[in-house]
């Protein structure tokens, strides 16, 4: 894939007309409220990996419903004091997948929160948790772009953003972890969800969000022929006539507007050549980012981003933040 979409002099300055309904936060306001009327609910039960320096829980917490949602927490055996907290969130179609594969954060002194997709984990990364309101939806398209997008209330992803806000919740109760130093991580659609919850969460104190999805909608269909966003394609040629309807649902779930309402220092990253998440619909975002914040560019990658490279980036972006 050649470069595709508008060069970096006018992406550094892109910020589109955001589509934006008049209700935008009183519809998240109450969602968030009808979720915390179930009480925040933690239990951790202790799985030995036979490991001597981190210490590793299979966790519950309870969701959008009240429902159980599944995650892993790993923290540093040896510690001293309450220890900072990375949310980490997963891409499209992931799952929790098996602890071993997220030891960065703790081997780097820090607590590492895993949530699980509902629903999800069926293609990538194993997942352990249901989505019981799947079932209650039109017909969709495969995948979960489509499912519930006729009306907000209904949409797939207002569940998962919700439980993602709930996680939060969950892990600032915990004793070991510093309340006021919890960060939240993701790519892809991951990466989108971050910037929800970083708009939605109270105490995310650093956002770590690369090649965002589920960002600039409008503009991502007329763009890109990759999944998910042809999703949305599929379905619009197909209900022609529920073409508005749809992308009036998507304006309550679209990163740029979470992206204003964040004011935490963020770390970026994007690469120039992803046809998946285009460049312009991650810069959309980032560029109305309240708070502030930084971008690493990587010219030649598509959808893999800055790979370990950009790991290697946020380490140093959160040692240098919470020094």
């Amino acid at each position: 894939m050649a470069f595709f979409d508008l060069p970096l002099s006018q992406l550094n300055q892109y910020h589109p007309e955001r589509s934006e309904p008049a209700d935008f936060d009183a519809f998240w306001s109450a969602t968030l409220a009808e979720a915390r009327r179930y009480p925040t609910v933690l239990t951790l039960t202790p799985v030995d990996f036979g490991w001597t320096l981190i210490d590793a829980y299979d966790v519950t917490f309870n969701g959008y419903g009240g429902q159980p949602i599944k995650g892993w927490l790993t923290i540093p055996h040896e510690r001293t004091g309450k220890v900072p907290c990375i949310v980490q969130l997963h891409g499209y179609s992931c799952g929790r997948d098996m602890v071993p594969t997220f030891l960065q954060w703790p081997a780097a002194g820090y607590a590492h929160f895993t949530m699980d997709n509902r629903g999800q984990g069926g293609e990538c990364l194993p997942s352990a948790t249901p989505d019981p309101d799947l079932e209650s939806t039109h017909p969709a398209v495969r995948g979960w772009m489509t499912s519930g997008v006729l009306n907000p209330q209904t949409y797939y992803y207002r569940r998962l953003f919700t439980d993602a806000v709930r996680f939060v919740d969950a892990i600032r109760t915990y004793s070991e972890i510093d309340p006021n130093r919890v960060t939240v991580a993701g790519g892809s659609q991951a990466g989108g969800m971050a910037i929800a919850v970083s708009a939605l969460s109270d105490g995310i104190v650093a956002s770590l969000v690369d090649v965002p999805f589920l960002c600039h909608f409008r503009r991502a269909v007329e763009i890109t022929d990759a999944h998910p966003y042809q999703e949305l394609v599929i379905f619009c040629k197909t209900h022609r006539d529920k073409n508005e309807t749809v992308f009036n649902t998507l304006d309550y779930f679209d990163g740029v507007n979470f992206a204003a309402r964040a004011k935490q220092p963020t770390l970026f990253s994007v690469g120039l050549m992803d046809d998946v998440c285009p460049p312009s619909t991650v810069f959309a975002a980032y560029n109305y980012w309240a708070g502030q914040k930084s971008i690493n560019v990587y010219p030649f990658n598509k959808h893999e981003g800055g790979g370990n490279v950009q790991d290697v980036e946020k380490n140093k972006f959160l040692r240098a933040h919470f020094s």
